[in-house]
């Protein structure tokens, strides 16, 4: 069918969105466009109509009263011109459902609803409005199919006036030509007008040469076959300049059109003189030629450039699709993967037509993507949203924890809870947005107040502990200054001096403990070493300088190291007996024995040392008697 009268209807790019509003505007776009009563037409030859006035004049003012418009149009005769007021009477049917539910959203969320969680009410209108569009679909389809019938009965009406025409025109050439009876056929062919298109150039060709062999034939008046000539050659010429002016419209698509009315023109045009026939459809073939290659040129660029947004439309959707939604567990994730779909859907509706075959295909498939992620999205949220409530509860008593610990003097106990509920707080999950925050500043308010009336508590606590670093120092000096030259005894006497005196200071800060105990037991050692003093003999003599300290009572002590020497003694007893019973006569056997040899000389070692602690501890309890 030629693209003069051709519907190029294609399907509307509908807007998809997150939001509640959107999605109405999208599915209001995809209903006008799937009730669309923009049918393909057959290929008539039709006057130009101006436009179409609506029915009452007076636009409806609600849903109702348009279902009432459109029922009245359905029932009456004149389906086909109220095509203009049918589209506008779409248009403002779904402005006026898109209104009602974005108003009852707006409701919802002045209700304390969340936006996301929104759904439309089922439209009760809605079948009724498609169920008058489908009327009025299927009385122009039926207008459709009568005017397909009236073009086959048409063409085969002029069939048939053909074939008077060339028996006219075979009598006139034997002399008997009927000039009346050859215009009635002339007149008759004139006022039939629409035949299928892909048999106007044929018919046009064999009544052309008809009548022009009538003509030839025609022994008639000179006068009045110039005359005739003259006319027709005024009528061609100004359809010549019509043809040719069509160049210089820029609406590719409207010229072409013209340009069809115009060969229609100038095929119902009687023929011109026989020496200016072929200069004349040259002249029009040639005009005719410009039009047609540019409506061809630009319809191959629109071609390619619809398949060029297809291609963009069809990376989008793989896009969306290839979206890992088994890695959306997050709100933040979720946020980020909305906007990345919000984005591409921005990058749609940049995009133009794809190919009229595929354009709702890919529409489709594009609207089914961005559903399933919303869908999916929505359900996500529906399921934290029981989760969200149980962890802002968890975090207000949290809260409450840290208020009530908030004013306590007890530091160290205190700090220790107040870290395991800042452990706690962060693995608990998250809540709403609108209380993050305000929860947030509410807990760690109250932990810096705290730790900010501890820090201020413990500044005195921190200055001791730095002089008896300062102290523990001069300690290790005087230990390092130790005279080598001196006895034995006089160093270790000095040695244990210089050790109560570090016993006797107090703490130091914590991260200075470990290395300042590692530089005086290093002093010490040195000195021992030196004197060639055995291990035991430096653990006795550092009891020796303990002893009695810790709040432990002489008496106590006793009693504990005499208990550690009779368990000491039990364990060698219980290993001389097991070596009693190993045999030495295999490898194993033997470095087994051994093993336990070493164990019973240590352990006798160490009973000795005990009980060398007993005598001093005996001794020192005598002295107090």
């Amino acid at each position: 069918m030629s693209e003069s009268v051709k519907s190029n209807v294609q399907p509307e790019e509908l807007n998809i969105a997150s939001s509640p509003e959107e999605a109405v505007n999208a599915a209001t776009t995809e209903y006008i466009e799937q009730n669309s009563i923009e049918e393909e037409t057959p290929q008539v030859q039709v006057e130009e109509v101006g436009p179409v006035e609506e029915g009452s004049g007076v636009r409806p003012a609600t849903r109702q009263e348009i279902i009432e418009r459109l029922k009245a149009i359905a029932e009456g005769d004149d389906t086909l011109n109220s095509k203009a007021e049918i589209e506008a009477l779409k248009v403002q049917f779904y402005r006026l459902r898109t209104a009602e539910i974005e108003q009852a959203l707006k409701d919802f969320v002045a209700d304390g609803g969340e936006a996301d969680m929104f759904i439309p009410a089922q439209d009760e209108l809605e079948e009724d409005f498609k169920a008058n569009m489908n009327v009025i679909k299927a009385k122009r389809n039926a207008w459709l199919a009568a005017q397909e019938e009236e073009m086959k009965k048409n063409y085969e009406e002029k069939l048939a006036l053909l074939e008077q025409l060339q028996a006219l025109t075979e009598k006139a050439a034997q002399g008997t030509p009927e000039v009346n009876e050859f215009k009635a056929l002339q007149a008759r062919w004139k006022e039939i007008k629409n035949v299928p298109q892909d048999k106007v150039a044929t018919l046009w060709k064999q009544y052309q040469l008809y009548v022009e062999q009538f003509y030839d034939v025609l022994k008639i008046n000179h006068e009045f076959r110039e005359y005739d000539f003259k006319k027709n050659l005024e009528i061609k010429s100004a359809l010549c300049e019509a043809a040719e002016a069509l160049e210089g419209e820029q609406d590719v698509v409207l010229a072409f059109r013209q340009l069809q009315q115009l060969h229609n023109e100038f095929r119902e045009a009687g023929p011109v003189a026989p020496e200016l026939r072929e200069e004349v459809w040259t002249r029009f073939k040639a005009a005719s030629t410009v039009v047609n290659r540019r409506h061809q040129e630009h319809f191959e660029a629109k071609k390619e450039k619809e398949k060029e947004n297809l291609d963009r439309k069809t990376a989008i959707c793989e896009e969306i699709e290839g979206l890992d939604i088994a890695s959306l567990t997050t709100y933040q994730a979720w946020n980020s993967a909305t906007q990345q779909v919000l984005d591409l859907q921005a990058r749609w509706k940049e995009i133009g037509f794809a190919p009229q075959k595929m354009n709702l295909k890919i529409f489709e498939r594009f609207r089914a993507a961005c559903d399933s992620f919303f869908k999916q999205k929505s359900e996500f949220f529906k399921e934290t949203k029981g989760a969200l409530a149980k962890n802002l509860e968890r975090k207000k008593e949290l809260c409450e924890q840290a208020e009530q610990l908030k004013d306590s003097e007890d530091w160290k106990a205190t700090a220790d809870k107040l870290a395991k509920l800042q452990k706690e707080w962060k693995e608990v999950g998250p809540v709403a947005q609108k209380y993050s925050e305000v929860l947030w500043k509410r807990f760690v308010g109250a932990c810096d107040y705290f730790f900010e009336k501890r820090n201020a508590a413990t500044s005195s606590q921190r200055s001791e502990e730095l002089e008896n670093l300062k102290r523990k120092r001069e300690v290790i000096e005087k230990i390092k200054a130790i005279d080598s030259t001196l006895p034995g005894d006089e160093q270790t006497k000095l040695l244990a001096a210089l050790t109560q005196e570090w016993n006797s200071i107090g703490f130091v800060p914590f991260k200075e403990k470990d290395k300042i105990y590692k530089e005086y037991k290093q002093a010490s050692n040195a000195i021992y070493e030196a004197l060639h003093v055995s291990a035991n003999e430096r653990r006795l003599a550092n009891f020796r300088n303990n002893m009695g300290k810790g709040g432990n009572s002489l008496q106590r002590e006793r009693e504990h190291l005499i208990r550690q020497y009779e368990a000491m003694k039990n364990e060698i007893a219980t290993y001389e007996n097991n070596l009693g019973f190993l045999s030495v006569s295999n490898k194993k056997g033997a470095s087994l024995v051994d093993v336990m040899m070493q164990k019973v000389e240590k352990l006798k070692q160490d009973a000795e040392l005990i009980l060398k602690k007993i005598h001093l501890v005996e001794d020192e309890i005598e002295k107090g008697k």
